[in-house]
């Protein structure tokens, strides 16, 4: 998958726009919310025993980007459904509402039923490749899954309070990471990552270096490898390609283009010399080495 741009628009989600019928669910369901109102301690409190329960737990609960030559790092849409699931009281959902020849576009809505908030988010997705042009139908069904999920998180993280959701993604960071109190652990850490990406990506030195922004490895620290750890879940999200990671698809591009350039510029030589050819071939035959007289004898040229 090449690089997705995400047009994400978020505006407050008003009850007007409901029907009848769902609107008087919502409305039943604000009234269960006001009687069983939520306990945001307890809340945060759950949200974070659930992503230290294991590493693996803590790895889903981030995801990280490189695009414009930075690092993107955020809370994932894991980390989101944990954290509305024990934050109560939301109602949530998201799906595809747009198809266009070039993109996917997702809609999601999260509502607050306790505080009687809401908001919803689009999200716009490429479903074209520089390579093979527009997707086919499993490709655009996998696109849409993925936008789904993005549109998804970017509403609940919308209407979660940002210092619970900053709390509990921090505490999985640091389950994450693990203990890199000292340098030996770091080292240790380090280079279980890095061999982790050589043996699943087929990653080069220089392409994990080159995507973490470092000149040796001695300079991935616990920020990078918190990125790596995020760059691993998107790649298994499908928010990310391995290609598009490391940058061989520009790679793929450029080579494509040179050859392209090649090609065309051998195919103008084999033109151009049939071209000359033809017109010297034209030449000779209007200009025979013959001369007629006028008194419609021929004489031979050189003879008289």
């Amino acid at each position: 998958m090449d690089e997705n741009d995400e047009i994400k628009t978020c505006e407050n989600y008003s009850l007007e726009s409901l029907g009848a019928t769902e609107r008087a669910s919502i409305d039943s369901m604000i009234a269960t919310a006001k009687s069983y109102p939520r306990n945001i301690k307890r809340a945060t409190e759950n949200s974070i025993a659930v992503v230290t329960l294991s590493v693996e737990s803590a790895k889903v609960c981030s995801y990280a980007l490189p695009r414009g030559g930075s690092q993107i790092i955020g809370p994932s849409v894991h980390l989101a459904r944990i954290l509305a699931q024990n934050f109560q009281n939301l109602r949530v959902e998201s799906k595809v509402i747009d198809i266009t020849p070039t993109q996917i576009v997702s809609q999601a809505t999260c509502l607050d039923l306790e505080n009687n908030y809401g908001v919803r988010v689009e999200v716009r997705r490429s479903i074209m490749s520089k390579t093979i042009g527009r997707f086919n139908d499993d490709m655009i069904t996998v696109t849409g899954n993925a936008t789904n999920a993005i549109a998804y998180r970017n509403a609940v993280l919308a209407v979660i309070p940002k210092p619970i959701i900053d709390t509990v993604y921090q505490a999985a960071q640091n389950t994450i990471t693990g203990d890199i109190s000292d340098e030996q652990k770091l080292i240790t850490r380090r280079k279980d990552l890095i061999d982790q990406f050589k043996a699943d990506y087929g990653a080069t030195e220089a392409e994990i270096l080159t995507l973490v922004g470092k000149g040796a490895v001695e300079g991935i620290k616990r920020d990078e490898i918190v990125f790596l750890i995020g760059i691993k879940q998107a790649i298994k999200d499908g928010d990310l390609t391995p290609d598009t990671a490391f940058g061989r698809e520009k790679s793929v591009q450029k080579t494509t283009e040179k050859l392209k350039d090649i090609a065309e510029k051998g195919y103008k030589k084999v033109t151009d010399k049939a071209k000359s050819q033809q017109t010297q071939s034209q030449q000779n035959q209007q200009s025979p080495d013959t001369n007629k007289k006028g008194d419609g004898t021929i004489n031979f040229a050189g003879k008289k």
